[in-house]
């Protein structure tokens, strides 16, 4: 019987072996998966534990914020703050960064998250998750405090992203930047096990993720695309496609990364000032990093997400993200 092999055993092989993960990222990536297991408890509770429903409260960008919202950010800056390997951390629910308290070591890590995406569904008991990504703490002189600029990096520099998805099954997906593995949380054991690894998803797709119900605002090449799959065999795609939407990022990408698929949440009319909806920080970069990993693509629709130069810690941007060949298409009528 072939041995489990546990998160932590992963990480250790990949310290010791590949050498591809320091010691103080390891403990980082330890300490939000034990984050993300208390989370799926919660969730797990729903109106059992008192924790469904609005907190009357919004965040910064305007948004009600959800009661599990706000306990999800709690537990993950309880979980970071104390273990010496973060400088500070950033999330979608705070207005700006969080410094790591002077009373507790300063590591050498950044640490951005989406602390519950997909919260409209935690009261119809749809998939939701947590989505994060790590930055090396730019070398800005000795003692200098570490400042917002210093997370305004490229997706590119990241070294580590991931999402746990709270489903059926509790599910961690990370990347280290040698491909995507897969976790699931063994709940008797209480840890998270190997079940996937080095996933990849297919070039070719017959599946489209979109909110159909926004088609009015779109730009032409969206709508060009997304008219084209819906003329199916008899259109000049040839082959019939079906549509999906979560409204969850995590639970989309999940299945992009599971079976193959486009997930796009493209600029529209609505709010033509703001290139996107999506934060580029919290969910386009290290989705973008996850699904490239995987052998995918990702872009705005007019380049790679992960060259996108951040501006702004709460900067939004357009995604086109999945099925390589699919994506390519879409960024190519951008482009005519």
């Amino acid at each position: 019987m072939t041995a489990k092999i546990s998160l932590t055993r992963y990480l250790v092989e990949k310290q010791r072996v590949d050498e591809s993960v320091p010691s103080h990222l390891r403990l980082l990536i330890e300490v939000v998966a034990r984050a993300c297991k208390s989370i799926s408890h919660a969730v797990n509770k729903g109106a059992l534990g008192g924790v469904l429903g609005t907190a009357h409260t919004e965040n910064v960008q305007g948004e009600v914020q959800k009661k599990l919202d706000i306990i999800a950010n709690e537990v993950l800056i309880e979980a970071n703050e104390w273990g010496g390997h973060l400088a500070a951390m950033a999330s979608e629910e705070m207005d700006e960064i969080l410094a790591v308290p002077h009373r507790y070591p300063q590591g050498e890590y950044l640490l951005l998250f989406d602390p519950l995406d997909g919260s409209s569904n935690i009261d119809v008991n749809v998939s939701i998750g947590t989505i994060f990504s790590v930055l090396k703490k730019p070398e800005n002189g000795h003692g200098q405090a570490v400042s917002e600029q210093d997370f305004l990096q490229c997706g590119s520099r990241q070294v580590a992203a991931g999402y746990c998805i709270y489903g059926p099954q509790t599910t961690l997906v990370l990347t280290v930047g040698d491909g995507v593995a897969m976790f699931t949380l063994d709940r008797e054991q209480g840890s998270f096990v190997l079940t996937e690894d080095q996933v990849r998803i297919p070039e070719d797709t017959k599946e489209f993720a979109i909110n159909m119900s926004n088609m009015r605002h779109w730009d032409a090449p969206v709508r060009r695309y997304v008219d084209e799959c819906l003329e199916g065999k008899e259109g000049p795609r040839g082959k019939d496609f079906n549509m999906r939407w979560v409204a969850s990022m995590v639970a989309d990408v999940h299945r992009i990364l599971t079976r193959g698929g486009i997930f796009m949440y493209p600029w529209d009319k609505r709010e033509p000032e703001k290139p996107g909806k999506l934060r580029l920080m919290y969910e386009a970069n290290p989705m973008s990093w996850l699904v490239e990993q995987a052998g995918g693509a990702a872009t705005n629709g007019r380049q790679r997400i992960l060259d996108v130069q951040p501006k702004k810690l709460h900067e939004r941007v357009s995604v086109i993200l999945g099925s390589k060949n699919e994506v390519e298409r879409v960024t190519k009528y951008h482009g005519t």
